[in-house]
């Protein structure tokens, strides 16, 4: 009768629901691995999941007072020196089909996430030949009984949820004891990381920022710019609010309504007030020129562009509104003027019960649309629902560790699909600060930025990241823990200048703008150097072989982080639904990609950027990574060139000494192939670049053809 009364006022006071796949715990060896966020998350699984399950006790629970509660409901075993259970018991118990509740990594995360596995998890589900099953316990985070170092807000009765997940299995591929051990403790830690991000709940853009703002505090000072105007998350979302109800007048719910603005707070308010209105924010890339700028338009029938007279005077873009031309141009300086009462005070009550005023919206829906870099062809819409976006969010957050004393320093692009949805939109909803800058060229002054705002986390692409470390002194990046390297392959040079100036480790990431801004990442837990790390949990991912290169295939990926569709420039305004070989729901990658036995991703180049060469197939990114060998100083570029003999190669360089010898010696220090030396060597002044970072290789091919 107690235990029932005690249950009762347990599940009231914390809100407490079960929910998931409960019924698998009554059929085949079900062993659940359950996260770890506080003390008292041993208790709750002894009082609530059904079966009266044996609950292998973490040793940091041993000898405490809620470990001398824990027999009132369920049986415990404690493993080492004076406990009361071996593995053999607990292999026993599994194998009659008992459930057994382990927490792999045995002590309470002060990350918020996974953190290192432990091996008995891995030798019970390997051994017993368990049905593994994930539980997610979330909101114990934020009670006093978590970890003492953890960096999330601690409340006084936090809704939880327990979400049980599906069944897995173990698959040990190697045939060696210690290798297969270490598969099985990176499969399990990609299952704890996976049921983290399969538990996020559904919701929209503008419900994700509430719910933030609601944990953290209305007042936290989360977000910061050059002018100051935004700060705290009051600011952010009396400002989306207010944009949000000014654009009522002119759009349409459910249009896509043009964005070419600058990397500061009222951009970001306006990305969430359209969104909040159920608008769609479409990205411009206004550093890709007039011509790809008027085909974005073009193919998401835009008919409203929202810009700023101070921006467009200041970058010297005026000349890009010949390309707007068939658009309606609402500057962000005019609409502040038409604030009226009216609006005052519908901003007011909205601030008073935020959630009541916002109008019904599908979590499916559009929120977002990017534009491909048109790097290698015309530029296309990308849609991106609010599923999606947070759905990356959540498998980012599952893999490296963030929180509200941390600080993003962000001069990427917002038209980036990295640097929105990543660098900017993730920490604000995550309750992480956020430091904007408005151009990632800047490169003296963003490594003093970063040490004057005290940022932990700065981002870049390898080009980017290599000038900063050039720049900057030697303390300027004093307080940084993460350097992430993204948009284009990490140059080997710039990895070691950072560690060797700074002593920190660059983790590189592959994405794409399909499929959000990380598929896989390089992270603390799961780092390889010269590969992309392990794909996030959730990608599902095929290899396709290609006939004529040996190592590696054509990926092809779906998943949570998957576009919506495409908005093509021949067809204005019809979202065509991701489709490969493969099937419907697939999306070919176009990237030539290989796994080791451990999961990690190398790339291999495009397919487009191979060249077919005394029979053998030669990437083009092998060229370039030979060139980088010889002169890492310098930029170089490679492309496919047609002679008598067939297909040649042709390197772009800025180096005005480079040669075939050095590039020869170069190949044999990293033992490339002889063919993937360039045939033919051309001196530049300087290689044209996107905003990104990335190389122009649409322009740069129109150049080589007068050469």
């Amino acid at each position: 009768m107690l235990n029932a009364l005690l249950k009762s006022l347990v599940r009231l006071l914390l809100r407490l629901r079960l929910s998931g796949h409960l019924s698998e715990l009554a059929r085949g060896r079900p062993l659940v691995m359950a996260s770890h966020n506080s003390a008292i998350d041993a208790l709750l699984v002894a009082m609530f999941l059904p079966g009266r399950p044996l609950i292998v006790l973490p040793r940091a629970l041993a000898g405490s007072r809620i470990a001398r509660w824990l027999p009132r409901f369920a049986e415990c075993a404690e493993l080492g020196p004076g406990g009361n259970a071996s593995v053999k018991g607990l292999l026993r118990a599994l194998r009659s089909g008992r459930p057994v509740v382990v927490f792999p990594q045995d002590r309470v995360t002060t990350t918020g996430g996974p953190m290192k596995v432990y091996g008995l998890a891995a030798l019970l589900a390997s051994r017993g030949d368990a049905d593994i099953l994930p539980l997610r316990i979330e909101g114990t985070q934020y009670t006093r009984w978590a970890a003492l170092g953890c960096q999330w807000p601690k409340r006084m009765l936090p809704p939880v949820r327990l979400v049980l997940q599906p069944s897995v299995r173990l698959t040990a591929r190697s045939a060696a004891v210690a290798a297969r051990r270490r598969q099985q403790a990176g499969e399990l830690l990609q299952i704890l990381q996976r049921s983290m991000a399969n538990a996020a709940p559904r919701r929209t853009l503008i419900e994700a920022l509430l719910d933030a703002a609601q944990l953290h505090g209305r007042r936290m000072e989360v977000i910061e710019d050059l002018r100051g105007q935004v700060r705290s998350y009051n600011d952010l979302i009396k400002g989306a609010f207010a944009l949000g109800r000014l654009c009522e007048p002119f759009t349409r719910p459910g249009e896509r309504v043009g964005v070419m603005l600058p990397n500061l707070g009222a951009t970001v308010c306006l990305v969430f007030g359209l969104a909040a209105r159920g608008r769609v924010a479409a990205m411009l890339n206004y550093s890709s020129g007039a011509e790809a700028l008027r085909v974005a338009v073009q193919a998401a029938t835009l008919r409203t562009v929202i810009t700023s007279r101070a921006f467009l005077q200041t970058a010297k873009l005026e000349h890009l509104l010949e390309s707007l031309s068939g658009c309606d141009i609402v500057y962000l300086e005019d609409l502040r003027e038409r604030l009226r009462l009216a609006d005052k005070l519908w901003v007011l009550r909205a601030m008073l019960r935020p959630r009541a005023a916002l109008p019904p919206q599908d979590p499916g829906a559009p929120a977002i649309v990017l534009f491909t870099s048109g790097s290698e062809a015309r530029p296309k819409g990308v849609v991106i629902s609010h599923d999606t976006m947070l759905g990356v969010m959540a498998q980012l957050q599952s893999v490296i560790e963030f929180g509200p004393e941390d600080k993003y320093l962000n001069a990427l692009p917002m038209y980036h699909t990295f640097g929105l949805i990543a660098c900017t939109l993730m920490p604000l909803v995550t309750g992480t600060r956020l430091f904007l800058y408005t151009n990632p060229l800047h490169y003296k002054l963003i490594p003093e930025y970063a040490y004057t705002r005290d940022c932990t986390y700065i981002f870049g692409t390898s080009t980017f990241l290599g000038n900063y470390a050039r720049q900057a002194d030697p303390y300027d990046f004093y307080r940084v823990r993460f350097a992430i390297a993204v948009g284009e392959k990490l140059n080997t040079e710039v990895s070691k200048l950072w560690f060797e100036k700074f002593g920190l480790r660059v983790y590189e990431g592959y994405g794409a703008t399909e499929c959000g801004p990380a598929m896989a990442l390089n992270t603390p837990l799961a780092f390889r150097a010269g590969s992309v790390g392990r794909f996030l949990p959730g990608v599902e991912y095929r290899i396709v072989p290609v006939p004529g290169i040996e190592q590696g295939g054509v990926l092809h990926v779906c998943g949570p982080n998957l576009m919506t569709g495409y908005l093509f420039s021949d067809a204005p305004g019809v979202l065509q639904p991701p489709r490969s070989e493969l099937g419907a729901g697939w999306y070919n990658t176009g990237d030539v990609v290989s796994l080791d036995d451990d999961g990690f991703v190398t790339i291999h180049g495009r397919v487009k950027r191979f060249a077919k060469i005394a029979g053998e197939m030669v990437s083009l990114e092998r060229v370039e990574q030979i060139a980088y060998q010889a002169s890492p100083a310098f930029k170089h570029a490679a492309l496919v060139e047609m002679t008598r003999g067939g297909e040649s190669t042709l390197l772009l360089t800025t180096d005005p000494a480079l040669d075939r010898m050095a590039l020869i010696q170069a190949a044999r220090q990293i033992k490339a192939h002889e063919l993937a030396v360039a045939k033919r060597i051309v001196k530049v002044d300087h290689l044209p670049l996107l905003g990104s970072g990335k190389v122009d290789y649409v322009t740069l091919k129109q150049q080589s053809l007068q050469i």
